[in-house]
């Protein structure tokens, strides 16, 4: 047995090893917190005291070295979300990920967003380069002299970090506009469902907005076909590309003036709905200089709070939709193809050499290319390939108009005035400089004004531009062009209403007779509407109230469809167990029932069972606005023609589709979750999920880093909780929830104290933190962290060096 023994003393010994050098990892890995540094780059001593939940209090001189020291704690907690940040915004994905990742760099590097940065950055003010130069030194202070240990993920792939520089912040900037302010999906989509169905039907796909009649627009059904356009046109640059559009991304603001509240004060709510991530997108701090005091949400990547308030102000932000983006049909001279057509003849494509480095290949080499309208966005391997016909000889190239590729870097600069607006007036005018995403601000000051401005760059389409954006234009026609931009002024907005609150939740902002086109693809009413009911169920209210209203799962858009899942009847040996669950139901998506779960599983076989014959081998993605809007309006005229199954020789109707629906949902649920339908449960497979970025997609990897937590409400509730319909391309599951309230905030005008906060995840983007998860608990139960009055607990002092 001695045998035995040395084995068993080995392993012990091994397990101790490893547990010293885990224990040793972690205590570098982790940043230093107390005591005093001294840092090259400051001009004057900058303490940063942080509190229990590890939010910063940075105490500085000046703004420059606010800056810096901003810079300095973002990477001493979100090194590695730095890195993704500048990955995405450079398209240098591939060089720490591989080969999967090679498609994304392309459209990167074709899209040109770095490009678009280094011309942003030639017209910055000098202040404005201040100060972004500071953060990138702050960034760069941390990672050499101060990082003692890489974070787990650059370890895990053998990654170091490299220098941040401010084109890099720039670059951030306009990815974050991508994933806020952009319809070229839905223009391509348009494009590839006219080579199958009429104007007419692809009408009742994507409904217009409610009550209101579609766009007219020429027959570009016709238009497409007689230009031969291929019918695969477009598929690969929609995967490929970043996740962008105004489809699932949604927000909630409201502001109430002294008069409508219990302190007589106004108070403002936001809670931004991004996808989650884990870490979570923001970063809380406060900040404190000779120029005054501001808290709230920043954005590592960025020198500046996002969301927040000041001594004066608060404001938050919501998401227009505008129609910012427009893609425009190049077509490619036959013998020459470095050639396109314009209006006044052929003209040379501009290049750009790219070299990608793809880790574990060679690298790989492209030509970006440009037209007057903007970046091809349709190059790079089977991007080609799928966008514009054969890649051997394509007939047309893709290319892309969009306000944030402007050489203006108005927003940033916008966005320092902003924070440091000493009243509402005063922050409704420095939006003016605003050009992307364009946001739905809502802002209050402590002398009682409450307003909303609409703020950001509208392009203008000439009046005989018949296709109105809404789908690729003929690039080699000027009437398709735009003719400048809306004044900014123009942009919608109101002050102090009579009715004494305002409220957006990406609905139409403004009315059905405003004299110019912001878009045409807002988010239906439902949010909106159910928080006008809770604003105005009495006549005052208090920051307890607004947390309730930010909490709220009752879903309005439920409440219209019911109705017709009540009539589904279908021959189930589980039908009369789920009719008895919904008979109950009022709509309340709580996390604890059967009926929300029964409910959506419904949805999902609907609009599979009413769409997938017509879209063909179109995944069916039946959890944006439009096609939750096309079933809905199909089912209420009870439209035979959608109805019935073309894959079938039988004519199917409405109600036997309806029957059948259901039928398939009790089967998947019983397989699911068992037999008993009362104690199915929607929160058991409805779990918000913070994505790791890429730890998420290697199982034996997520548990560690992925963040989870069950949740209730739905796409249409105001504590909303997007519904995944289509399965996980990595685990399989359905109903996952992977947008919702990325941060939420209450603010008080009448006493700072009382306002207060929360993101999705913890202060620390570290998983060996214990900061990297305390947040998640607390945010799904609609806690908060106060966001002023928090005593520290640490304090770190930076001072400069002699």
């Amino acid at each position: 047995m001695r045998w035995v023994r040395r084995i068993g003393l080995t392993l012990l010994l091994a397990a101790l090893v490893l547990a010293v050098a885990f224990g040793t990892y972690r205590s570098l890995v982790l940043p230093r917190t107390d005591g005093a540094l001294t840092l090259a780059g400051l001009a004057g001593e900058v303490r940063v005291e942080r509190d229990a939940d590890g939010i910063p209090s940075i105490r500085a001189g000046s703004l420059r070295d606010a800056a810096f020291a901003l810079g300095f704690v973002h990477a001493q907690d979100r090194l590695w979300q730095l890195e993704t940040h500048r990955r995405i915004g450079s398209g240098r994905l591939a060089e720490a990920f591989g080969e999967p990742a090679l498609e994304a760099d392309r459209f990167l590097r074709a899209l040109g967003v770095k490009r678009a940065a280094a011309a942003q950055w030639a017209r910055l003010e000098p202040r404005t380069r201040e100060l972004l130069e500071a953060y990138a030194e702050g960034i760069n202070s941390f990672v050499r002299d101060e990082m003692r240990a890489r974070p787990p993920e650059f370890a895990l792939l053998g990654l170091q970090p490299e220098p941040w520089t401010p084109q890099d912040s720039l670059a951030w900037l306009i990815m974050m506009a991508w994933g806020l302010g952009g319809n070229w999906s839905t223009e391509l989509q348009r494009m590839r469902l006219g080579l199958r169905l009429p104007v007419s039907r692809i009408n009742e796909l994507l409904p217009p907005y409610p009550g209101e009649k579609p766009l007219v627009t020429a027959d570009y059904a016709a238009l497409f076909r007689s230009l031969k356009v291929d019918g695969k046109l477009g598929a690969q640059a929609l995967a490929a590309a970043p996740e962008s559009g105004i489809e699932g991304v949604g927000s909630n603001n409201w502001v109430l003036a002294g008069s409508h509240t219990t302190s007589g004060k106004p108070l403002l709510a936001n809670d931004p709905h991004l996808k989650l991530s884990a870490p979570a997108l923001w970063y809380f701090a406060r900040i404190e200089t000779p120029a005054g005091r501001v808290a709230g949400a920043t954005m590592p990547g960025l020198p500046i709070v996002v969301l927040g308030q000041n001594e004066h102000v608060a404001w938050g932000f919501t998401n227009t939709g505008p129609d910012v983006q427009d893609l425009y049909l190049e077509r490619i001279h036959p013998a020459e193809p470095g050639k396109y057509q314009t209006p006044q003849g052929w003209e040379t494509f501009e290049t750009f050499d790219e070299v990608i480095r793809v880790k574990g290949q060679s690298d790989v080499r492209m030509t970006a290319r440009a037209t007057r309208h903007g970046p091809v966005i349709s190059d790079g391997g089977a991007v080609a390939a799928g966008l514009t016909g054969p890649a051997s000889a394509p007939a047309y190239a893709i290319a892309m108009r969009w306000t944030a590729l402007d050489p203006d870097p108005g927003t940033l600069e916008a966005s320092w005035e902003m924070s440091t607006a000493r009243s509402a007036e005063d922050f409704v005018r420095a939006t003016a400089r605003t050009v992307a995403p364009m946001q739905n601000m809502v802002v209050a000051d402590r002398d009682g004004h409450i307003a909303v401005v609409s703020a950001g760059r509208v392009p203008l389409r000439k009046p005989d531009n018949e296709l109105k954006g809404q789908v690729p234009s003929p690039g080699w026609e000027a009437r398709y062009d735009w003719a400048g931009y809306l004044d900014a002024g123009a942009t919608p907005r109101e002050i102090d209403p009579a009715r004494g609150w305002i409220a957006t939740a990406n609905q139409r902002i403004h009315a059905s007779d405003y004299p110019h086109y912001i878009g045409s693809e807002w988010a239906p009413p439902w949010r909106y509407q159910r928080i006008a009911q809770m604003l105005t169920a009495k006549d005052k209210l208090s920051l307890d109230d607004m947390r309730t209203m930010q909490a709220d799962t009752l879903s309005l858009a439920a409440l219209r469809l019911l109705p017709l899942l009540k009539q589904a009847a279908p021959e189930h040996p589980l039908a009369a167990a789920a009719r008895r669950e919904l008979a109950a139901f009022d709509g309340r998506m709580a996390g604890d029932k059967a009926a929300p779960l029964i409910f959506w599983a419904w949805v999902r076989h609907l609009a599979h069972d009413l769409f997938a014959d017509e879209m063909g081998s179109t995944v069916w993605d039946s959890s944006t606005r439009a096609w939750r809007e096309a079933l809905q309006g199909v089912m209420e005229r009870q439209d035979a023609w959608w109805c019935d199954d073309k894959g079938t020789p039988a004519v199917e109707t409405c109600q036997q589709i309806n029957d059948r629906a259901l039928a398939r949902a009790l089967d998947e649920l019983q397989a699911a979750q068992g037999p008993d339908v009362a104690a199915w449960r929607w929160d058991r497979v409805h779990q918000a999920r913070s994505e790791h970025r890429p730890f998420s997609k290697v199982p034996a990897l997520a548990r560690g880093f992925e963040l989870r937590a069950p949740v209730g409400g739905d796409t249409y509730t105001v504590n909303v909780s997007r519904v995944n319909l289509k399965p996980d391309p990595t685990t399989g599951e359905l109903y996952l929830d992977e947008h919702g309230p990325s941060l939420r905030a209450l603010y008080d005008l009448g006493d700072l104290a009382n306002s207060r906060f929360m993101h999705s995840t913890g202060q620390s983007g570290i998983a060996l933190s214990p900061h990297y998860r305390s947040f998640v608990e607390r945010w799904a139960k609609v806690d908060y962290a106060p966001l002023w009055s928090a005593p520290a607990v640490q304090t770190l002092r930076l001072q400069p060096a002699k």
